[in-house]
This record gives structure tokens, sequence and C-alpha cells, in this order.
């Protein structure tokens, strides 16, 4: 017996047009999407949901999160931080590898894929990280299973660190799949940490010394070196993380084949906003000017910018005290689309260009296989949304573990009212409404 949903009377939003419609989902799938308002399939529903007023898009895909899990749970596991990214919005995660023990081999990706299958309530991928001698995993690697290779050119969670050239030529010789690469030069932020200790004393430097330790060169400078070996070795590159306007020169509008994500945080905040929220917005890449803010806004227009994500990284705020040395990540996965969409309003881009951003490209960029668009027979992956609905980000609102945000106080205008993964209403105007419902290891096409 075949459970039917129709969703009727939303604006959707789907590869570059919005219009009225209505939506047909059947079991896991989307069956039938009809252009104009009250329009009713031909074979009835069970369920019929009038969602005049709101926007349906496809559910978020954000390709880069740390949720923690295995060893890191204090902070955030699979269950807590999908049912945050469920909440908002999003249907679909890539987990990184730089959790206890290090996703840098075949067993122990293997056993992260039963951990995060039994507990994930998005749809997930994940990746194997780089280290400077596992480039024969590297090499065997499916490409119908691993998401792809995160490689960390600057020192950060984790201690996954590859700076040597001929180590990261190799893996870039070895990768099947895109490689997602962080890029700072570790030797410079050492040597401006260092004299920065010496101007303010060990454990003393104030965190507004962070973009200027890991500095704009410093990003500059090792993405120079990244897309340089990407050209010459013919590897999918895909920069994390981009904080500087100068990096963005690097990328050409639309490149198939190297291309560059922005994350919320370093869209929303720049270095002046240390003084107000101090270690809260303390990333790695750092936050930056107002110049370099304003120019990865400005990128997200013209193709330079291929993907928006959220780097998603929680801690305790125990663990961010401490200045400059204090721990680096924001949790930022439940709230950032309402951020985002208070950008469109904004006049910063379009709904359509976020949808293409949050939704499409990271469909495309990694081959997944039926997501990241409203089409008839793709799964039913989808987030229903509320605008002019002002409402204040309380932390008895926040599902991540560690139970803080960046956000707290910010008056938002959008609302994230419904999310279906693979066709079950998972998040209902705010509750969680299945506990029990999992979500599913995607799968990748046409690599």
């Amino acid at each position: 017996m075949h459970y039917r949903t129709l969703i009727k009377n939303a604006t959707l939003v789907n590869e570059e047009r919005q219009y009225v419609g209505a939506l047909v989902i059947v079991d896991d799938r989307i069956e039938e999407i009809l252009e104009g308002a009250d329009r009713q399939p031909e074979i009835p529903c069970d369920t019929v949901i009038d969602a005049t007023g709101c926007y349906l898009i496809p559910g978020v895909i954000d390709t880069h999160v740390h949720f923690r899990d295995p060893g890191l749970t204090h902070k955030g596991d699979m269950d807590t931080e999908s049912r945050a990214a469920v909440a908002g919005g999003v249907t679909t995660v890539f987990d990184m590898p730089n959790v206890v023990p290090q996703t840098t081999d075949r067993a122990r990706w293997n056993e992260r894929l039963q951990l995060a299958t039994g507990k994930m309530h998005t749809n997930f991928g994940l990746y194997m990280g780089a280290t400077p001698d596992n480039g024969h995993e590297l090499r065997h690697m499916r490409h119908g299973d691993v998401c792809g290779i995160k490689l960390f050119m600057g020192s950060s969670t984790g201690g996954m660190l590859v700076d040597a050239e001929e180590h990261i030529r190799r893996i870039f010789e070895q990768a099947k799949v895109p490689v997602v690469a962080h890029c700072e030069d570790d030797i410079l932020i050492k040597r401006n940490m260092k004299h920065a200790i010496e101007r303010y004393g060990e454990g003393c430097v104030p965190v507004g010394e962070h973009p200027a330790i890991r500095s704009a060169e410093a990003c500059l400078r090792s993405t120079k070196k990244c897309v340089a070996l990407a050209e010459e070795t013919g590897v999918r590159l895909h920069v994390a993380h981009i904080s500087t306007a100068e990096e963005l020169d690097l990328f050409r509008p639309d490149d198939p084949r190297i291309t560059a994500e922005a994350c919320v945080g370093h869209l929303l905040f720049c270095d002046e906003d240390y003084a107000r929220l101090g270690t809260r917005i303390k990333v790695n890449p750092a936050v930056k000017t107002r110049a370099d803010r304003d120019a990865l806004r400005a990128a997200l227009n013209d193709g330079r910018i291929y993907t928006v994500g959220t780097d998603h990284a929680p801690h305790l705020l125990a663990e961010k005290k401490g200045g400059a040395q204090a721990a680096s990540g924001m949790p930022m996965i439940q709230f950032a689309l309402p951020a985002m969409l208070d950008l469109v309003d904004e006049g910063v881009l379009s709904i359509e260009r976020l949808v293409r951003l949050m939704c499409h490209n990271p469909a495309r960029l990694f081959h997944i296989e039926n997501r990241g668009y409203l089409r008839e027979g793709y799964k039913a992956d989808i987030a229903v949304l509320r605008p002019r609905s002002p409402w204040t980000l309380t932390p008895n609102r926040i599902l991540s573990r560690c139970n803080w945000s960046p956000l707290e106080g910010h008056v938002f205008h959008w609302r994230v009212d419904q999310t279906y993964v693979n066709g079950r209403l998972l998040f209902n105007r705010g509750h969680i409404m299945d506990e029990r419902t999992l979500g599913q290891a995607v799968t990748f096409i046409g690599r």
C-alpha cells in the first residue's frame, strides 16, 4: 500500500524558476509536480497540506559538517546534530573525517558507515581523510561510496595536517573522487602565532588577533599552491571555506573542475564582530575584514563561489575560552538556511541562487544520485519555508548538544515550517516528528 501526500499552493523554487504549484509525494519519491494554484492530482492523496504563503525548495545539502562521532561526542554526535540539521531544512550532510579515531582507512570508514546508518536522521556521505602516507587507501576508494577526500593543508581540529608538496601531489595523483581542501599555510601561521605570543604572552593573545595569525596571506599562499597542483594533475578540487577576496581571483566562474565553497559564518560576520561575539566566531580559516565578507557575498552571484556550506563544528562553551588559542569552530547547521534567507531579503542574492548554491550545486559537484532538485522520480527531500514570520533565536530552540549559537538574540524573518527526508515528515513547526526515522547513505553516479 503506497502512502500519498499532496503539498499544494506553495511557491516552488527549483532550477532558476519559482512558481505556485503542488507536489505529490508517494512513499520516498516525488511522483508528480503540478504548476498552478489549487492543482489536484488525478489519484487522491492520503494527506493534503495547504502551503499557501510558503516556499517549497529541495532539502539543503550541506557537504561540510563535523558531527564529532565517534570520539568527541561530548560536543555532539550523529543523532543530536542531524536533528539540528533537519530542524534547519537540511536533508543531506557530508561528515568530515577528523574524529577519534580518524577516518583514514577503509576499515574505519566502514565502521563510521555502520555508525551513521544507525544514528543519522539526515541522509549522509562520509569523507576519507588524507594523510602523508595513506595514498594506497585513497587509490582504492570506490567511486560509488566515499563522497570525497578531505585534505587539511592547514592544521585544524584533529591533527591531520598534510603540508609537504610531495605528499599533496601524491594525494592528487591517487584521488579518484573529489578532493576537498582546507587551505592555510601552516608555517606562516606558526610564525604569526609566535610573534603574537611574544607580544601578549602565552595564553593571553586576544581573539581579535586571530585573523592576523591565520592571515589572508596564509590562505592565499596555500590556495594558490593547491589550485596550481589541481591544474597540473587534473584532480577534481573543491576548496573549502574561502575567506578572502584575493582567493576568489583564483577561481573561474562555473568552472566544472576547480571550485570554491563559502561558509555561512564568513558570509555573516567580519572582524568588527570579534568585539561583540569574541571566540564564538573563532573559526579556521579566520573571519576576516568587512571587505572580504562583502567580496564573498558578491561572488555568490558570479559563479566563483560554487557551494555554500556551514562547517558546522560544535564545541562546548568551556572549550571556547582562551582568546586566540581557544577552540575553533561554530555550530551553524540549524540556523544557516534562515540566515541565508535573511540575506535574500537584504538583496545579497536571490532565492533561486540560494537554492542553486545550497541544493543543486552540491548534488552536481559530487554527482549525488536523485537528490538536490525538485524533479519527478527524485527522492522527496524537501524543505517548506515560511517568509515574513519573525522569531528570535533563544537557547531553548537549539538542538545541537553544545547548546549555544553565535546567532543567539538574532531576529530571523523566515522559519523552516517542515522538513521531509525521503518522503517522511521529520520536522513540523518546531518539533521533531519521528525520532526513529533515519536517513540513508547517498549514492553517486557518473563519476
